[in-house]
């Protein structure tokens, strides 16, 4: 009997009930992962999101595939504001 036989066929889950984003708060507020070695020993890892991480909103992230597209976007956004900075710091130097 060959090796692929011996394995059962993998059946689609449906997951139209679920529910997109029931877990995201607690996931921003970091999550515990637990490794099971084969040597039976288990390995346990904190993940703690980056404080300057920042998470779109479903339909915005709709519109922009990775951190790159956003990023993209914000320069091409922030060439066409007016740079308000340099009329604050002028204006608290006087």
């Amino acid at each position: 009997m060959k090796k692929a036989d011996k394995i059962d066929e993998i059946k689609p889950v449906d997951f139209s009930g679920g529910m997109r984003g029931k877990h995201s708060e607690k996931y921003r507020k970091g999550h515990t992962v637990k490794i099971s070695h084969v040597d039976k020993t288990v390995t346990v890892q904190r993940f703690i999101p980056d404080r300057d991480a920042v998470v779109l909103d479903k339909d915005i992230k709709a519109f922009f595939p990775n951190a790159e597209a956003v990023n993209n976007a914000l320069r091409a956004l922030i060439a066409i504001i007016p740079d308000k900075r340099k009329q604050v710091s002028t204006a608290h130097s006087i």
